[in-house]
């Protein structure tokens, strides 16, 4: 997995375009208010079970005037301005969502923070071995981008065990995910994916790929 065996083309329109870290946060913000659930709810005045009648007669009792125990400044009474069931999504478009891929790519191709595989499998689901190749990578968090037909069991059982890696699909592309850990490895057959989903040129940058 640290060998030098090729080399590959990656698409300069992807991999070297200028970063707006703008973007980047509006991103960040969609994602985050697209996986809340929104399900938070209080009752109102009108939704309290109750009788609505006059707690007390206007006058002679002492009191200040009421119309209702179901006001929000009697115990029990209903909630003012309370949450309500709602959707928090934000909009985003779809060109804003491949820009903004890209240039989480380009911002972890700038720092050196990227690393190409041949493959990802293990012979053997072994944790112990899969720690002593991570070593030679140096990184304190990683995440592993490879297609749908190349999950490997014994790989995902040996790293399950590890904190801080994790693993994605290239239909799974997010730009939390990728500026959320230090290194991002990407086997070869997903770059192809890569290319499909956000349409570019492809132009010459060479990138070392590790097997």
């Amino acid at each position: 997995m640290n060998k030098k065996v090729s080399e590959i083309d990656l698409p300069d329109s992807i991999f070297c375009i200028k970063v707006f870290p703008d973007l980047l946060h509006q991103y960040i913000r969609y994602q985050g208010a697209k996986n809340r659930q929104g399900s938070h709810k209080t009752k109102s005045r009108s939704e309290i079970s109750g009788r609505a009648k006059k707690p007390f007669a206007q006058k002679g009792t002492g009191n200040a005037r009421q119309g209702s125990s179901k006001a929000p400044h009697f115990r029990g009474g209903g909630i003012a301005f309370g949450p309500v069931v709602r959707d928090h999504s934000i909009k985003l478009n779809k060109k804003e969502k491949k820009l903004a891929l890209k240039c989480a790519f380009s911002a972890k191709h700038k720092k050196n923070e990227i690393i190409i595989l041949k493959d990802i499998s293990l012979n053997k689901p072994k944790t112990k071995i899969l720690n002593t190749k991570f070593k030679k990578f140096n990184f304190d968090s990683a995440i592993f981008i490879q297609n749908k037909d190349e999950i490997n069991k014994n790989f995902i059982l040996a790293s399950s065990n590890i904190p801080k890696v994790d693993h994605i699909l290239t239909e799974g592309l997010n730009v939390r995910d990728m500026l959320s850990h230090q290194k991002i490895f990407i086997t070869k057959n997903a770059i192809q994916n890569i290319e499909k989903k956000l349409i570019w040129e492809v132009l010459n940058i060479k990138k070392l790929i590790f097997l």
